[in-house]
């Protein structure tokens, strides 16, 4: 399968506005803190995935996933940070990409499954996820873990949502606005 050096200058450029905001974020202090638990922040990365995803596919939101585990590992030096935001992002945007394919016609009943389907899928891989980094990497006993878990499913249901809707809202902005720069083949 050949992909076009217009599909590679989409990724490229999505993925550097992924960088972008992670750093921006962190070191202006942006992000936001999730009340109930402090160490989860809310920030604005997850929607140059989700708009690599509606404009060229899920390939692209793989590779800007990709892009921002590695701009995590690089800023932060921490594998494990790192890999549970770019599960986190890549699984929102799989659920998203997923529940549009189960309702091809762009209904607002396939819109409302995509969003349902992304927030299902990043709760369930999170929670599979984050149970063995408490338990084994924080060292949290099992109890524990299970207790703050329906804490980390709202944080993870509420970014989801920051993700899909800010990356639908920039998607069907530039749709409108600038045509040309939507990517016609997925």
């Amino acid at each position: 399968m050949k992909i076009s050096a217009a599909v590679v200058a989409r990724i490229a450029m999505l993925s550097a506005l992924v960088v972008i905001f992670d750093y921006a974020m962190k070191f202006s202090g942006l992000k936001i803190s999730f009340p109930w638990l402090p160490s989860l922040k809310f920030d604005f990365t997850g929607i140059p995935i989700m708009l690599s995803v509606l404009d060229t596919g899920l390939k692209a939101g793989a590779a800007t996933s990709a892009v921002a585990f590695l701009a995590i590992l690089v800023r932060s030096g921490s594998v494990v940070g790192a890999s549970m935001k770019a599960i986190a992002e890549f699984s929102t945007v799989l659920g998203f990409y997923l529940g549009s394919r189960i309702i091809r016609r762009n209904s607002r009943l396939s819109r409302a499954l995509s969003y349902i389907l992304g927030c299902v899928m990043r709760v369930i891989i999170m929670f599979i996820s984050t149970i063995p980094v408490f338990t084994l990497y924080y060292g949290m006993s099992l109890n524990a873990a299970l207790t703050i878990s329906p804490m980390v499913a709202i944080f993870n249901i509420l970014h989801g949502f920051l993700s899909m809707f800010g990356g639908i809202f920039i998607y069907e902005a530039l749709k409108r606005r600038v045509p040309p720069m939507i990517s016609k083949q997925k």
